[in-house]
């Protein structure tokens, strides 16, 4: 199954001073973030990849023209300087490059790759920063069982801030943490069929456009999960996924029994069997 990832934004937000190379490319160890996420879906079988570029694309490109095995992969160096590899990470990968704007919605972006993924029955969509060990194959079969048009990993409130209630007279109420909060956040990990074209126009956005339209028509599905799932959109944010790299504690590397602790398929919430999807929550969008 295609798998079209979104990495051409400006991630402000990832901003440290010292680089300009798209958010999507700041490192984690010896891989930058994207290489993550597609290994996620590397390890689940899908290794046809969509790149939709926009800021920064020399840097992806560069990346993979030039990519080094031998980085995270075992391998004896032989006299005459010849490398022998143990095992290798995108030999089998397929990937396209696509130049879809500087400025544009993620709507947009995918837009400008229809051509790469009209063809198939369903196909894969993520942003290039959200990292999870949850069961991509229990996402894809639980999506092919039903109609919608599009399903997303819905995921609690990641806030570590708390809300408060008011009375009439100012005082307050209550004060709960927005991690307890009955709500879900969109967590990205979509599955889609090509219908979604049919209800993206030019230049508009995927989670902010498109899928409330389809949330009215009983056409979204989610997949709700309270496992392991974070993103990587600011300096702190990917610091903390560095430290824990380091530590050898990595719940996304499901790739990876030694780092990720997780011997079998990672648990979800308890899903009941799809028929006709009911709406979710309105999901929360994303930059």
């Amino acid at each position: 199954m295609k798998v079209v990832l979104f990495c051409g934004g400006l991630g402000m937000r990832m901003r440290d001073g010292v680089t300009n190379a798209p958010k999507p490319m700041a490192m984690i160890g010896d891989r930058p973030l994207m290489w993550h996420v597609m290994r996620y879906y590397a390890h689940f079988g899908h290794r046809d990849f969509v790149l939709c570029l926009g800021y920064g694309a020399s840097a992806v490109k560069d990346f993979f023209l030039n990519y080094d095995e031998a980085r995270s992969n075992d391998f004896v160096l032989h006299g005459s300087g010849n490398v022998e590899l143990f095992k290798t990470d995108i030999s089998d990968w397929r990937i396209t490059f696509v130049d879809t704007g500087l400025h544009s919605e993620i709507g947009e972006r995918l837009r400008r790759v229809r051509r790469f993924v009209e063809g198939e029955d369903m196909f894969l969509a993520n942003y290039a920063d959200v990292f999870t060990n949850a069961s991509l194959p229990d996402m894809i079969s639980r999506f092919a069982a039903s109609d919608a048009t599009v399903s997303l990993l819905a995921v609690p409130p990641q806030s570590s801030h708390h809300v408060v209630d008011i009375d009439d007279n100012g005082l307050i109420t209550d004060v709960t943490p927005v991690k307890q909060l009955r709500q879900w956040e969109n967590g990205g990990y979509f599955v889609l069929r090509p219908e979604i074209f049919d209800h993206l126009a030019e230049g508009e956005d995927l989670v902010g456009d498109a899928i409330p339209r389809l949330v009215r028509q009983r056409k979204v599905l989610a997949y709700p999960y309270k496992g392991y799932w974070t993103p990587a959109d600011t300096v702190k944010e990917r610091a903390q996924l560095e430290e824990m790299y380091y530590r050898g504690s990595c719940p996304w590397m499901v790739w990876d029994p030694e780092r990720s602790g997780v011997a079998g398929t990672p648990a979800s919430v308890t899903i009941p069997a799809v028929q006709s999807p009911a709406p979710p929550p309105a999901p929360m969008s994303r930059c």
